[in-house]
């Protein structure tokens, strides 16, 4: 045999071991041909199609019965060896049976594995099946990605090995991914673009082509046909393996693997859902359980969430929306978490649940939202997501809504599109939006805001930054909002106020941005008519006073005002103001230009916010702070008039504000909120007046409370007892009181105000003073007026006649039991303040310094802080007058108030101006009450203190008529007064100054009632006022207008003037040499009647004769008659004393004129201070050279007539003397006056303290002839001290 298989057949015959060579190769051939060519197994149906026909019907035979896969493979087994069937092909064909009863995994999947063949064979014919199906136009049927996915679930296969077969390639995905983007933003391009009509018809064809070319489909992307049927049978590990190949959401974004996502969470998240995120009385159908062992495990407990749940969910995103039972489902579960979450006190078990919190917070961010911008027009799932998000606190919820506007849109193709459409259908409702069509326009709103809340309220509150006549139809239009959508309205809001690329101010500087007033007023109308959490606004501006920052306290002046019905203005009608002073109902009904009602609920909501994050006492402190803070931080770099609005905007809502916490919180909160006075002052630095003005309501909600107690405790109804216990109970409240103010100020205040007298001043209201009885009969007769007007109404229906009279019914009850209460309460007041009253001030210094002090600390302070103070400043004064106050001299602090308001007008901003005005305004009506009958004047001036004129050691004797100012002597006085108003204003008027023209012409306006009277001064002002209006039109229109409205009221009280002599009396004048003329601002100076209609230098040289004329024979009458009294003559400085003193007095004053007027030279290096000074030293001149002989006095007179003359711009005014001569000067006076018999009162002359400004050449004429004028004409002096100072 071996020489057989080594030899070739010629050798093997001739050694004869084969017969024939040729036979032996022929034989080879044939047994190698079939060993190695002759097929053994077969693989084609044809070739063996019994076999085959047998195998597939034992793959086919019915399954129901005992029939097992062990069974089965026995038999295939015994076809492959009998039939020499071909092991792979018989593989493919049980694939390709099981891929047509792709029901039967249980008996497929075992005899696959039993079958004993390669992992990378079965990867391999599946890969050659995929292929079979990667043609253009070819489609796989799900039935092979089904059986893929078996396979991989169960690990036949490998997914590395069936991937790379499968089309298309990733990074062709990745390409399709970034073209979806860009063809997203550019369709967003376009429909916010405007386009011609005829573009619109290019791009249309653009777009048929582009259809065309879209109409022959590239093959099914098997990858996601994979993932698809991944997860329908719960094959998580795999499919996630496979959406990590692909960009973010680019998987989820077809339907189709969505849903299938979704119906996996159902199931995963089931029984947790059952046991705590069912709500009660709801029931559902529970969703089959997967089969397969190898399926996510179903979550129980809040902790298993974040095994899977959490990042299902995030894959899944924004296509969450394809499922909103789910949606309703995983925010269920997140509402419930939250409960638990704020019920957990365990500390440890908290911080565990944070992690939890977290991803709750990263879902709603991601999946939640997203998905709600998908979900059209769903308003249950806005509702139901509200429900969860209202757990969370704001800030949480304001960067939720901050990412969803901000960021998310940007991040999905589909989201981008969705913005673009949401602006284009706002464009198109914004448009059409009017009055008329709110209803039908809010429903189209309400729609679009379900879904897109956040870019829909970002275009409306753009379009009303720049139309703010929008705002009412929109604020009605949002009634169709859900409250998720109430809520991002807030949000929306508060950044488009804090936008840091929009200016605050307008391009001039001086005023507030339009936009951020359009903004206000809307935050007022929305948040008082929708129910919106109001923290977060509140906040901001809270945050916003932090920084320094106070325009946007215009937003809390807004919503208080309309939430609260509390309106603060300064513009109020005298039977406002009046209304004001009442109780809280009368306040309501008469106090306000807009009654605005049902503001119960809203001022609650308010209240509330505040109280729940503990913001009201911050808000004062902060406001109380920056008001005074905006004159350092903004006055260097803004205009005047901005700072000046700033500053009133900053007051204006503090106040508001305040009166909005007294009148709404309960006594127990205000107490426990707001510290003591002295704690605010020297602790929180808060300014006295807005401290007294914080505490206030403290004080009388505490003495109230204090007296109901004692009440309680001692029974008794005699009004005495009442007052008693009152009494008592103010002295219990008020004693800390006026120990904690006496830390306010330095020790020698308190030497002539006693603490009692300024805790007094400045704790007590109008209210507290005085009942408003017409203001009440008023509004009385206003309600009666309307119940009868509702009874003979015969078509107002019955049930709402019945409903309107019941209203009008109560609150007419209302207001009487209110003005009851009002009248007891004011009785028990005053005679708290007769007790009181002895006590008040000291003065151990001298009376004009305890004026002084009165005036510092307590009347000018408070009369500028509101309308209601300044009315109340008028009517303390006049209370103390009343009660006989010992050691205060009413005289004196009149005249302080009127002589000089110069600096006081200048320094205030324009609604001080306009309390000042008004206060001024409140004193004059009563000096005019005074001056205008002789009756009154004795009545309720004649025996009082306040009167006198000879202050005695002794003190008030009631009975000596000697030291009292007599009527005609008052009316002098008052003369005087409306003299120095003239001499003020025009020297305002003058200066050029916006704010000096500004604030005299308010101040004028508000007085205007009761001032001027005198003809020749009403003339003086309206020649200035009339120059203002020419000089100003053109280039200041406000002060224009300002001056002409005025102009026009004081033409139309013309006829209510009178001239001087019917106003003051005055001595008949007759011819006398004018030689005898006393010079001296003492002396009756020119009328100013002749400045005011003087027009020409030779009218002025008239006058001035004339004015001579009348002054010498009011000299030489008061001379001659026995009867008259001693004459005096004021001094610079304004201090009156008798003729016996006046060398003493010149000596002195000689001596102390040489070191004044160094004094002078070296503060006067204005022009202005150097005019002022010019001034003072003619007018010492004038006093020093008052005895000489009427000769030199007439030589002195015409020298100063041709000096004034030859001036092209006057000074005129005086400059203030300084306080040591004010002091010494008072002492000089009362030594003066102690032991001689008291000379006979007189005219008071009082310095203006102030030299500002030359007056231009324009005002020349009347008004230089004026202001040059000694003194009010009055033939008599009287023996009183009147320093005037500036405080």
């Amino acid at each position: 045999m071996f020489f057989v298989q080594r030899l070739d057949p010629e050798t093997l015959e001739s050694l004869g071991l084969i017969k024939q060579a040729l036979q032996f190769n022929q034989k080879i051939v044939k047994i190698k041909t079939k060993l190695f060519y002759k097929q053994q197994k077969f693989n084609l149906l044809r070739e063996e199609n019994e076999g085959y026909a047998k195998l597939v019907t034992e793959l086919g035979q019915d399954l129901t019965g005992n029939v097992t896969s062990h069974l089965v493979l026995e038999s295939i087994k015994s076809l492959i060896g009998c039939f020499n069937l071909d092991p792979n092909r018989v593989l493919d064909i049980i694939l390709e049976v099981y891929e047509c009863r792709s029901d039967q995994d249980e008996f497929f999947i075992p005899l696959i594995k039993s079958y004993m063949c390669e992992h990378q064979t079965l990867c391999h014919i599946l890969g050659f099946k995929f292929k079979f199906h990667q043609e253009p136009n070819g489609e796989t049927p799900s039935s092979l990605y089904h059986v893929a996915a078996a396979l991989l679930q169960h690990n036949l296969i490998a997914l590395e090995d069936l991937y790379v077969h499968l089309l298309p390639q990733d990074s062709t995905i990745v390409e399709e991914h970034k073209r979806e983007i860009l063809e997203a933003k550019q369709i967003a391009r376009k429909l916010t673009m405007v386009v011609v009509p005829s573009e619109k018809t290019d791009d249309k064809e653009k777009d048929k082509e582009k259809e065309e070319e879209k109409s022959e489909k590239p093959p099914d992307n098997q990858k996601l046909g994979l993932l698809e049927a991944l997860l329908r049978i719960g094959d998580w590990q795999h499919a996630q393996s496979i959406m990590e190949q692909m960009p973010a959401y680019y998987a989820t974004s077809h339907k189709a693997i969505a849903i299938a996502l979704c119906q996996l969470l159902h199931l995963i998240v089931e029984p947790l859902y059952r046991r705590a995120g069912v709500p009660k009385g709801a029931k559902g159908s529970l969703p089959k359980p997967l089969w397969s062992r190898q399926a996510p495990p179903q979550v129980e407990t809040f902790e298993d969430l974040s095994k899977d749940v959490f990042t299902m969910l995030g894959y899944l995103g924004p296509h969450l929306s394809h499922d909103p039972i789910l949606f309703a489902k995983i925010v269920r579960l997140g509402k419930s978490f939250m409960k638990e979450y704020q019920s957990e006190s365990k500390q440890d078990a908290k911080d565990k649940m944070d992690s939890l919190l977290s991803c709750f917070l990263s879902i709603a961010d991601q999946v939640l939202l997203p998905s709600l911008t998908l979900m059209e027009c769903n308003a249950c799932m806005s509702e139901e997501l509200w429900g969860f998000f209202k757990l969370f606190p704001y800030q949480y919820r304001y960067r939720l809504y901050g990412q969803w506007k901000n960021e998310t849109y940007s991040n999905h193709p589909l989201l981008v599109k969705v913005k673009a459409q949401t602006v284009d259908r706002a464009k198109y409702i914004m448009k059409r939006l009017t009055k008329e069509n709110v209803k039908p326009s809010g429903r189209q709103i309400g729609k679009l805001s379900h879904s897109n809340p956040t870019i829909l309220f970002d275009y409306i509150l753009s379009q009303i930054q720049w139309y703010d006549n929008l705002i009412t139809p929109v604020v009605d239009s949002l009634k169709y909002l859900t409250s998720l959508n109430y809520d991002v309205l807030a949000y929306c809001i508060i950044e488009a106020l804090a936008n840091p690329e929009k200016e605050k101010m307008k391009h001039d500087d001086t005023t507030i941005s339009s936009w951020l007033q359009s903004l206000a007023s809307l935050c007022g109308a929305v948040f008082r008519k929708y129910p919106i959490e109001l923290a977060g606004l509140l906040q901001y501006v809270t945050n916003q006073l932090k920084a320094g920052k106070s325009f946007d306290l215009l937003i809390l002046k807004e919503v208080v005002q309309k939430m609260a019905g509390i309106e603060i203005t300064d513009e109020m009608t005298v039977e406002q103001l009046e209304a004001m002073t009442g109780g809280e109902q009368l306040k309501a009904e008469g106090g306000y230009f807009g009654q605005i009602r049902n503001t119960k609920k809203s001022s609650q909501r308010l209240k509330d916010s505040l109280l729940d994050h503990e913001l009201a006492l911050p808000l004062c402190l902060l406001m109380a702070q920056q008001r005074n803070g905006v004159v350092f931080s903004e006055g260097g770099e803004k205009h005047l008039k901005l700072v000046g609005k700033l500053y009133d905007q900053c007051h204006d809502t503090l106040v508001q504000f305040g009166v909005f916490l007294a009148s709404n919180l309960s006594t127990e909160d205000y107490i426990k909120r707001v510290p003591s006075v002295d704690i605010l002052c020297n602790q929180f630095h808060t300014p006295h007046d807005a401290a007294f003005f914080l505490s206030r309501p403290m004080y009388a909600h505490q003495i109230l409370s204090k007296y109901d107690e004692l009440k309680k405790a001692e029974k008794g109804n005699r009004q005495q007892q009442k007052v008693h216990k009152y009494i008592a109970a103010c002295e219990q409240v008020m004693a800390p009181v006026h120990e904690a103010v006496v830390s306010l100020h330095p020790p020698k205040v308190w030497d002539d105000i006693r603490p009692q007298f300024y805790a007094t001043f400045w704790s007590l209201t109008m209210y507290d003073l005085a009942v408003p009885q017409s203001a009440y009969d008023r509004e009385v007769n206003k309600l009666k007026t309307q119940i009868k007007a509702i009874d003979e109404n015969t078509e107002m229906p019955l049930n709402k006649k019945k409903k309107e009279k019941e209203r009008c019914t109560a609150l007419l009850d209302k207001l009487l039991e209110e003005e009851k209460k009002q009248l007891e309460h004011v009785q028990r007041v005053l005679q708290r303040l007769k007790l009181e009253k002895d006590n008040w001030l000291l003065a151990k210094s001298t009376k004009n310094e305890t004026i002084t002090k009165f005036l510092q600390l307590c009347l000018f302070p408070r009369c500028v802080f509101s309308a209601i103070d300044a009315v109340y400043c008028a009517r303390f004064v006049e209370l103390v007058h009343q009660q006989k106050t010992p050691n205060f001299c009413t005289l004196l602090c009149y005249d302080r108030v009127f002589s000089d308001i110069i600096y006081t007008v200048a320094s205030c901003t324009e609604n001080e101006s306009r309390r000042y005005g008004r206060f001024l305004c409140c004193m004059l009506e009563t000096v005019t009450r005074w001056h205008s009958d002789k009756t009154t004047y004795e009545k309720e001036c004649g025996n009082y203190p306040g009167f006198l004129t000879i202050f005695r050691a002794s003190g008030f004797d009631g009975g000596n008529k000697a030291d009292q100012l007599d009527y005609e002597n008052f009316r002098h006085v008052v003369h005087k007064w409306h003299y120095k108003l003239t001499k003020a204003s025009v020297h305002c008027l003058e200066t050029g100054e916006y704010t000096h023209i500004r604030n005299i012409l308010i101040v004028l306006t508000k007085i205007l009632p009761y001032y001027p009277k005198v003809l020749n001064l009403g003339q003086a002002l309206e020649c200035r006022v009339h120059k203002i209006c020419q000089e100003e039109k053109e280039k200041r229109p406000d002060l224009y207008a300002l001056a002409m409205g005025y102009s026009g009221q004081l033409k139309s009280r013309k006829v209510h003037m009178v001239p001087e002599n019917e106003f003051h009396y005055k001595e008949p004048v007759s011819s006398i040499n004018p030689g005898g003329l006393q010079n001296g601002p003492g002396n009756t100076g020119k009328p100013a009647a002749a400045a005011a209609s003087a027009t020409s230098k030779n009218e002025e040289g008239t006058a001035e004769d004339k004015s001579k004329d009348k002054s010498q024979v009011a000299q030489k009458t008061a001379s001659k008659n026995p009867t008259a009294v001693n004459k005096a003559s004021s001094s610079s400085n304004g201090s009156s004393t008798p003729n016996r003193y006046t060398r003493e007095k010149e000596d002195k004053e000689k001596s102390g004129k040489e070191k004044k007027e160094k004094k002078e030279k070296n503060s006067g290096s204005t022009p202005e201070a150097k005019a002022g000074g010019k001034e003072k030293q003619k007018e010492e001149k004038a006093g020093d050279n008052k005895e000489k002989t009427p000769k030199a006095d007439k030589d002195k007179r015409k020298d100063e007539k041709k000096d004034e003359k030859s001036k092209t711009d006057g000074k005129s005014t005086d400059k203030e003397s300084s306080k040591e001569r004010d002091v010494s000067k008072e002492g000089k006076q009362k030594e003066s006056s102690k032991g001689e018999k008291p000379p006979g009162p007189g005219s008071l002359k009082s310095p203006v303290p102030r030299a500002e400004g030359a007056e231009s050449e324009r005002g020349k004429g009347a008004v230089k002839k004026l202001r040059s004028a000694p003194s009010p004409g009055a033939s008599r002096v009287v023996s009183l001290s009147l320093h005037v100072r500036v405080v």
